[in-house]
């Protein structure tokens, strides 16, 4: 099982989300940030799910349409790390 690591940047993004969604009256604020790091965690067991992007680079979508979004991120196989890094 891969250990993922957070930029410190990714943490100040997600401490913003639940006052971006009430600033956009979203009802469902805790159950859409749930469901932010429940599809991150996937990561732990599946790396690679992600698609490739530039250099070591990974996307892995979260959501969809207007409630998408895109963790970029890179797998450092050697440490069985997976580095989340800021967009």
């Amino acid at each position: 099982m891969a250990r993922i690591e957070l930029d410190p940047g990714v943490g100040v993004d997600l401490g913003c989300i639940p006052e971006h969604l009430a600033r956009h009256e979203v009802d469902d604020t805790p159950v859409r940030v749930q469901q932010i790091i429940q599809t991150i965690s996937v990561l732990e067991w599946n790396p690679l799910i992600g698609r490739p992007t530039r250099g070591e680079l990974r996307e892995l979508v979260i959501g969809r349409r207007s409630r998408g979004d895109v963790a970029l991120y890179r797998y450092v196989a050697d440490l069985d790390v997976v580095e989340e890094v800021k967009g």
